[in-house]
């Protein structure tokens, strides 16, 4: 025959597996919750480093790009090539762009994908425009696409003074410094301003 005594520490033992059972679930809870946060933090360092290194290579390239614009023939074949060369680039970040969801500033994404739609836009027209001329329409066409293609580029060199910006706030995100690219070092001297 139980005693009354054994109730209770039936009772108690219950009580000790009730707590037990919900300190353990929210133990569990807590700690999924903090594991899903780091991942988070971690995915979205990863993807503004990229896109920080990115846009910084999209500015050194626009750079050299000038360089080569600022000698000889502005629209000659070198510069013609680098223009190729910064698209290209401009097509990394596009297969890239899923991942800018992963930054979770929210004024930063739209300012950054709109950089690169207008960096586009002055790349295409300058390559459009380019093509085109090799047509060889007529001079009023030809004086059109030249303006166009004139227009353009002083668009993408004005699109591309908001890149060191967003390249810095991508490396905050990162909380990482990307390291400073000195272009005498690579072979490039300071690009020469237009006279005027």
């Amino acid at each position: 025959m139980s005693s009354p005594f054994d109730a209770v520490e039936n009772a108690s033992t219950l009580g000790g597996v009730v707590v037990g059972a919900v300190v353990a679930t929210l133990g569990s809870f807590a700690a999924s919750w903090y594991e899903r946060g780091l991942l988070r933090r971690e995915r979205e360092a990863d993807a503004a480093l990229v896109f920080g290194e990115l846009l910084r290579t999209l500015s050194i390239q626009i750079t050299v790009l000038r360089a080569a614009h600022a000698r000889g023939d502005p629209f000659g074949p070198i510069t013609i090539r680098m223009a190729r060369a910064v698209r290209r680039e401009v097509d990394i970040y596009d297969r890239n762009r899923e991942r800018l969801f992963t930054v979770r500033d929210a004024a930063l994404r739209p300012q950054a994908s709109a950089v690169m739609a207008r960096l586009t836009f002055a790349l295409d027209r300058i390559l459009d425009s380019t093509e085109a001329l090799a047509t060889q329409p007529s001079e009023d066409e030809c004086a059109e696409l030249a303006t166009s293609r004139d227009q353009a580029f002083e668009f993408l060199v004005e699109c591309a003074g908001q890149l060191p910006p967003l390249v810095a706030r991508f490396a905050a995100l990162a909380n990482s410094r990307l390291a400073d690219v000195d272009l005498e070092t690579i072979g490039l001297g300071a690009v020469r301003q237009d006279q005027g």
